[in-house]
């Protein structure tokens, strides 16, 4: 199975075909994905890039634009003061499935 490591919105990823993963929201409308790996792997045989792997693209179709994170709370407390502040926040992803490396 070729495995490959690809940059998507500033992360690095180690993927692999038929694979699906959460990424950083990508732009409203984006339906497919095509960038360069920066790392092969093909059974034993390694190619590293200089930034990219030469002729090897990555292809990936998004599955869903919109998809929540877990909800992560930010509490600020001072004892003794009567302070206390809470926050929550929410991340936005999006869901690509990796189609083909080659």
């Amino acid at each position: 199975m070729k495995k490959a490591v690809v940059l998507i919105g500033g992360k690095q990823y180690l993927v692999e075909e038929q694979e699906t993963l959460r990424v950083d929201l990508l732009p409203a409308g984006t339906k497919e994905l095509e960038t360069g790996a920066l790392l092969v792997i093909d059974g034993d045989k390694v190619s590293v890039g200089a930034p990219e792997v030469a002729g090897v693209k990555v292809k990936a179709k998004v599955v869903e634009e919109l998809v929540k994170g877990d909800k992560v709370r930010v509490i600020r407390y001072h004892s003794k003061k009567r302070v206390h502040k809470e926050t929550g926040h929410r991340q936005k992803y999006s869901m690509i499935q990796i189609e083909k490396i080659g």
